[in-house]
């Protein structure tokens, strides 16, 4: 007889309502005969005789017994089994629905048709009401769509489903909604007929607690403390743990820990105020940035007193939430039932509190949960002690680099200076400058130095100074950067043989700078880079122009590649930009986004053009510091300027004084520095006769100061002599360095200047206007 094939159907009764053919064959009843008959007295007439009514069994015959619904009745089916069923496998499916915690068998239907007797925690109901009831009325799931859903896939694939996670409804009476691990496995006879299912579910609530915690602290440790800013760190925090582990956080930080300041020690005295640094939740809180001290009373004061941290359940008769309204206020709008107030600690000092709520639904906090918060304000603490420390390193280098850069542009009669400067935390090395040199010229200035912090605050403050100095000796744009260059690299030698723990020591000092100089009088200016970017001109028509200025290698880089110069005309009104490498990319590249900003400056204030620039900025990443000078060239009136050729001879002398009386009488010159400018002209002359080459020129400048230039073509340079009593010759430079307020020497392509400075003896109101020839 073959396996599988139905024999006998009986109702809860105990009464035969079907009889099939192989029944028939078995024990010699008709249909007719057993339908409707108690099936214990048909098994007793057969236990009576020992045989059938047609002749006795040929063979003995095993049989399975199963329940099955018919409606929502629970019949049981007689199947013939084939081969008994060998008794390992009687006892494996005994020990199943013994002693499994949760399955059940169920029909194509998948209605309950057998469950595990060691089931518990489906409902309160007896285990026998939920035979014959859908699989998702037994188990109290949070989507019961869902969830048949995917048992209905299984029954129509075949394709099990192994170790689904499902939650299930937060039932009265329980603490928190639990977690189980669901497997569904499709029933086929061996006829590969579907029966139906097997379903089993494991609770695995704690396992995927505590592997949530684990998971919580790597994110915590991923994703917290990659910048070195308090408020960042804590806007990190709070973004990484909600809604992971809580629906709100809240940070608040003792505001003198922002500052760089040290922690204070525990217990924190009351008056200490902290400052809310970063929220994050579905509804909103108090501002970030309040700065208050914790109301006492409170488990927020309670944590800062001895660092012990809380799990506090929130009910609406708590007393402490009349001390904190504010924070009441939140807590009621929020609907929040329970909080975990952690401190941030370090070494036994406070930082700051860190406050988790949940809320509405959600499951109350547990103890463990308290042991993975502290385990998350640990690292979150250690991250921002860092953030302090570079934070008050910063405000230090920063105050370094504010002190060392010009605190008000010196104003300058042929150009005028606008700067922007954007610090960044991680730099502290750009500077800019404004230097006044011989003949009404502009040396313009813009260097960075790589590197963070005090070093690069203490390098930025050695080369500007180097750089002053270097400016004072009248040299070309190039040659300023080579001499700046040696200097730098000396000093890099000099950090090199520093021990290791010293903090300049930390890494290669590296350099860029670029300098131009403006001469109103020929309305030029000479250009010479190292590193930094390619300055630009915006003309008065507010068309710019990129400068095309060769490269020159990085400061104190090894080598002696040149630092090429080049000489552009500048129109009155032009405005020269230069910047920093943070500005290449988004103001000064033609492709710039910032760059048409520029295009459009033409004649407006150069302020409001940096405040527009700033603000553009502002809205994007940039990386290093920005640091951009901007100045707007004047052209010196030519009645400010007397230009004289002059013979290379004795009679050069005379010519120049002459034309020098006129001139200062001109510009209204008292007739003690008018008499002074002509003994300084006469031995300027006199030099450039006797040791110099023709073709000679005198120029005189009247701005700011009163400057004398004597060019002529030969290189060599004048030097000071001391001459002797009995010496009728040699005192010519000695007695312009005893008169002039500075004196030096310009070389040039074709030669050379000799000029000497003096205060020009007239009010600034007459200079600017009185006394000139009409």
């Amino acid at each position: 007889m073959p396996s599988g094939d139905v024999l006998v159907l009986i109702d809860d009764s105990g009464r035969v309502v079907e009889w099939g053919r192989p029944a028939e064959e078995l024990f010699g009843w008709s249909a007719e005969e057993a339908v409707g008959r108690s099936v214990a007295a048909l098994m007793r007439e057969v236990a009576a005789h020992g045989e059938s009514r047609r002749g006795g069994f040929s063979d003995a015959a095993a049989v399975l017994v199963k329940p099955v619904l018919r409606g929502t009745s629970v019949m049981w089916q007689v199947l013939s089994a084939g081969d008994i069923m060998p008794a390992q496998d009687v006892a494996i499916l005994k020990a199943v629905f013994t002693h499994s915690p949760v399955v059940l068998s169920l029909d194509n239907q998948l209605r309950v048709v057998r469950m595990s007797t060691a089931t518990g925690g489906l409902h309160d109901a007896p285990m026998g009401h939920l035979l014959g009831k859908h699989f998702t009325e037994a188990w109290e799931l949070a989507d019961p769509e869902e969830e048949a859903a995917v048992a209905q896939r299984v029954l129509e694939s075949g394709e099990p489903v192994v170790n689904r996670l499902v939650r299930r409804v937060k039932a009265p009476g329980r603490p928190t909604r639990r977690i189980q691990s669901f497997s569904y496995f499709r029933l086929e006879d061996s006829h590969d007929r579907v029966l139906g299912l097997v379903a089993s579910a494991v609770d695995v609530t704690e396992r995927e607690n505590a592997q949530n915690r684990l998971a919580l602290l790597d994110t915590v440790r991923t994703r917290v403390g990659h910048r070195l800013n308090v408020g960042i760190v804590c806007r990190e925090l709070v973004e990484a743990v909600v809604p992971a582990f809580a629906d709100i956080a809240d940070v608040e930080v003792i505001d003198d820990v922002i500052r760089g300041d040290e922690p204070p020690p525990v217990p924190v005295h009351r008056d200490v105020p902290l400052r809310r640094t970063a929220f994050q939740g579905p509804i909103a809180g108090q501002p970030v940035g309040v700065v208050r001290p914790l109301p006492t009373g409170t488990p927020f004061s309670d944590v800062l007193s001895d660092l012990r941290p809380r799990l506090v359940s929130i009910e609406e008769d708590s007393s402490w939430l009349a001390a904190d309204p504010a924070r009441a206020e939140v807590i009621r709008r929020s609907g929040s039932h329970s909080l975990i107030v952690a401190p941030l600690a370090l070494r036994g000092h406070a930082l700051g509190v860190v406050s988790f709520y949940r809320h509405q639904q959600e499951d109350p906090f547990e103890e463990e949960d308290v042991a993975a918060a502290s385990a998350v304000c640990a690292h979150a603490a250690l991250c921002i002690d860092n953030a302090r420390q570079f934070m008050r390193e910063w405000i230090v280098a920063r105050t370094v680099q504010r002190r060392l850069l010009p605190q008000q542009p010196a104003t300058h009669a042929t150009v005028d200076i606008s700067q922007l400067h954007l610090p960044a935390p991680e730099s502290g090395g750009a500077w800019y400058d404004a230097i006044a040199l011989p003949g009404a010229r502009t040396a313009l200035i813009v260097g960075d130095v790589a590197g963070k912090g005090i070093a690069a605050a203490i390098t930025m403050g050695l080369l500007r100074t180097a750089i002053r100095t270097l400016a004072a000796l009248d040299l070309q744009p190039d040659e300023l950067l080579a001499r700046l260059s040696d200097t730098a690299a000396r000093l890099a030698a000099a950090y090199a043989e520093l021990p290791p723990t010293a903090p300049l020591d930390r890494e290669p000092l590296t350099a860029g700078c670029v300098i131009a100089i403006y001469d109103p009088v020929e309305r030029t200016c000479t250009i010479a880079r190292a590193g930094l970017p390619e300055p630009v001109a915006v003309l008065r028509d507010s068309t710019s122009v990129d400068l095309s200025v060769p490269p020159g290698p990085l400061l104190a880089e090894a080598g002696n590649a040149p630092f090429p110069a080049t000489t552009v005309s500048l129109p009155e009104g032009s405005t020269l930009v230069m910047g920093t490498a943070a500005l290449a990319d988004e103001v000064l590249a033609p492709s710039g986004p910032l760059r048409p900003l520029l295009d459009g400056a033409g004649t407006r204030p150069l302020p409001d053009l940096c405040d527009d620039i700033a603000h553009a900025l502002a809205d994007g990443h940039r990386t290093g510091e920005a640091l951009m000078l901007l100045a707007r060239t004047k052209a010196l009136p030519p009645d400010r300027v007397l230009t004289l050729s002059l013979p290379a001879d004795p009679e050069a002398a005379p010519i120049a004084r002459a034309a020098a009386r006129h001139q200062l009488k001109a510009w209204g010159v008292d007739e003690e520095t008018a008499y002074t400018t002509e003994l300084i002209v006469s031995e300027l002359v006199g030099n450039a006769v006797r040791y110099g080459a023709p073709p000679l020129q005198l120029r005189m400048i009247f701005e700011q100061m009163l400057t004398c230039e004597v060019s002529d073509t030969a290189t060599s340079a004048p030097q000071v002599k001391h001459a002797r009593t009995i010496d009728e010759t040699g005192r010519g430079l000695f007695i312009i360095a005893s008169l002039a307020d500075q004196w030096g020497t310009r070389h040039q392509p074709q030669g050379k200047t000799v000029w000497a400075e003096q205060p020009t003896g007239v009010s600034t109101e007459r200079r600017n206007g009185a006394g000139r020839p009409t």
